[in-house]
């Protein structure tokens, strides 16, 4: 499989496995949630990287120890053997046989299978990106962030050729910046608690495609009282109408939709002949 994902985004919209595809007993950032993901269609999974005490790197949203494995003790504190000792737990808190995956073996596995976003990378990005490197899988790769200009001078001296995705809320009036910049500026991951803001007018959308940039909404919620894109959810789309929640995403032209539903979501565009981008 080759990775170009301004390319691919032409094809087809790209649809993002928010942390996997967990349910039931098989929680989220699991090397079985990522699997999963990939049998339901996503083309692109979201996964969360941390460091422990000896410098190493695993798999684990940070902060999340008590809801996702019943424990206090910072996995950081901890060295890698014992990192990777602990097992999640499901939504009943029982415990689960899923365990913590290093870095290392889940870029081995997931090696020229799919695009990988990167979440956290500005934790610890030498470490990241020499890992990406070292597994040649820099192509496959995305990376995302907030804008800062330490941010961006990190980027220029680490991994000036890792696809990157600055994050913005409401409008993005660093874009002609970016353009200049020495980094792989391929798209920009837009949030908006209302869709009448500018980064989710047609207008704003058609200069970013013009100029080859890919436009990134998220459909998922992490907390419903701050809406990602202005209303239109998995929430949404799953309990009141899959064309306002979901439609409305697609018909408007963006190019990413990262879900907690993947299976769902790509069944609902293949069915609605949104998935597939119109040739020529």
């Amino acid at each position: 499989m080759e990775f170009d994902l301004r390319q691919e985004a032409k094809e087809n919209i790209i649809v993002v496995a928010h942390r996997g595809a967990a349910g039931g007993n098989i929680p989220c950032n699991t090397l079985a949630s990522y699997e999963i993901a990939l049998k339901q269609g996503a083309d692109m999974i979201e996964v969360d990287v941390s460091c422990s005490k000896d410098g190493k790197l695993f798999l684990f949203h940070p902060g999340m120890e008590r809801a996702h494995l019943n424990r206090w003790r910072p996995l950081p504190t901890m060295n890698l053997d014992a990192v990777c000792k602990q097992h999640y737990v499901n939504a009943d808190k029982t415990q689960t046989q899923f365990t913590i995956a290093d870095f290392d073996s889940f870029l081995e596995q997931f090696k020229g299978r799919c695009y990988i976003n990167i979440d956290k990378f500005w934790d610890n990005p030498q470490k990241i990106y020499e890992a990406i490197k070292k597994h040649g899988m820099t192509e496959q790769m995305l990376v995302k962030s907030k804008l800062s200009d330490k941010v961006l001078s990190v980027l220029e001296e680490v991994a000036p050729e890792l696809p990157f995705m600055p994050i913005v809320r409401n409008e993005h009036p660093q874009h002609e910046k970016l353009l200049k910049m020495n980094v792989n500026y391929v798209g920009v991951e837009v949030l908006f608690k209302n869709d009448t803001e500018q980064v989710a007018s047609d207008a704003f959308i058609e200069q970013m495609h013009r100029d080859d940039i890919l436009v990134w909404a998220n459909t998922i919620i992490y907390n419903y009282k701050e809406q990602l894109a202005g209303g239109h959810s998995d929430d949404s789309a799953l309990t009141v109408n899959e064309d306002y929640g979901w439609g409305w995403i697609a018909d408007k032209g963006f190019d990413c939709i990262q879900t907690d539903w993947p299976m769902m979501l790509v069944e609902y565009l293949k069915r609605t002949n949104k998935y597939y981008r119109a040739k020529g």
